[in-house]
């Protein structure tokens, strides 16, 4: 299982949090959604972060079995539709950089 991460950092432009997130979640979660093989959609809105640290207004993460199954959600239509949207939501709302991260997903459970 791997995990592709789309880093937002940077910052939202004053007075438009709200704006970006609810365009993120009407307009872009629809697409995301739709990217072909995907096993789950985790989209976090940054709240807090250590003093210094670099700020992260959204982090995407899309999971997948493998990565041939992610390079052909990364050819999508969908995909291609959402960098359109993504550009104009960003060019409105964000001042940054978007990177991304593929990661092989380990998971634990919690507890005693």
């Amino acid at each position: 299982m791997i995990t592709r991460f789309a880093l937002f950092e940077g910052s939202v432009k004053s007075g438009k949090t709200s704006d970006f997130r609810a365009a993120v979640t009407d307009r872009l979660v629809p697409l995301w959604k739709q990217f072909p093989g995907n096993s789950d959609v985790r989209v976090m809105f940054g709240e807090e972060r250590d003093e210094g640290a670099p700020e992260f207004p959204l982090i995407l993460a899309i999971t997948y079995p493998d990565k041939e199954t992610m390079a052909g959600a990364l050819e999508s239509d969908a995909r291609n539709q959402s960098r359109v949207v993504t550009g104009e939501i960003v060019s409105e709302f964000f001042d940054g950089r978007i990177h991304h991260h593929v990661t092989e997903a380990n998971e634990y459970t919690g507890g005693s």
